[in-house]
């Protein structure tokens, strides 16, 4: 007789690691934040959390590889560092910050900005491509983020969208950041006590599925134009946005 509550919980683990696939190789992570909400539905949200990373670190090994000459250098090095100094405030911070206040202030941001996009000019120039304010306050805010509520891409989307760039520009400079980022996650999640040998045995299984859903992204972004690329981006953010509100409010609805 099969378990149906252990089929549901496997089921939706799959489909949430094939979405962080196809979101981190075709669409530079718009689509990530989905991932966690989808898999809380049958588990804990920390739990969920921890057992996506080793997914993560299968994707980040892969985007690597395949774009390792498809990144812009001077946007990793402005990026990277205060991404850091996010983490580290996610880590110091990760017991008092409220995930779902975070997530709502966040949702809001980023309906808010894919609607200015929205009712922007077309005509309008690209950002400059390595304004370094913005782009250490992004990438704070990404790394603060992804620490505490797994929601890093919204931020970097909100700072990248503008600068118009190549579509497979775009997705190797997050490909490689959010491994950096990844990366960086797993010893403060393990200080923090958020791992378990059975939680890393369950996503080690899960990540078996994780070249797929990768594959399945980099077919995505192969046959996209820019202009489509960057349609989808936008509506993956709003759809983002909308679903980190709805999870943000809960606790004032409930």
């Amino acid at each position: 007789m099969i378990d149906t509550a252990s089929a549901l919980f496997t089921l939706t683990a799959v489909c949430a690691v094939l979405v962080v696939g196809i979101s981190k190789s075709g669409f530079g992570a718009a689509f990530g934040s989905l991932a966690v909400p989808l898999l809380a539905l049958v588990t804990t949200p920390s739990h969920a959390a921890a057992l996506l990373l080793p997914s993560l670190l299968v994707m980040d090994l892969m985007g690597l590889v395949v774009f390792r000459r498809s990144f812009d250098r001077q946007l990793l090095k402005l990026l990277f560092p205060p991404a850091m100094l996010g983490i580290a405030i996610g880590f110091l911070t990760f017991r008092q910050v409220s995930a779902e206040g975070l997530k709502l202030i966040l949702g809001v941001v980023s309906v808010l900005f894919v609607l200015q996009r929205w009712f922007a000019p077309e005509s309008a120039p690209p950002a400059s491509r390595h304004d370094a304010t913005r782009g250490r306050l992004w990438g704070t805010l990404s790394g603060f983020t992804s620490f505490i509520a797994h929601a890093g891409g919204p931020p970097v989307s909100m700072y990248l969208i503008p600068k118009k760039l190549d579509r497979r520009l775009y997705v190797g400079t997050t490909a490689l950041l959010f491994a950096a980022i990844n990366f960086s996650k797993w010893l403060p999640y393990s200080l923090l006590g958020l791992f378990s040998p059975s939680t890393l045995k369950q996503g080690a299984l899960f990540a078996l599925a994780a070249p797929l859903g990768y594959w399945i992204g980099l077919r995505c972004l192969n046959k996209l134009d820019g202009v489509l690329f960057y349609r989808i981006i936008n509506l993956a953010l709003l759809v983002t946005g909308l679903k980190l509100i709805v999870d943000g409010s809960m606790p004032f609805l409930s």
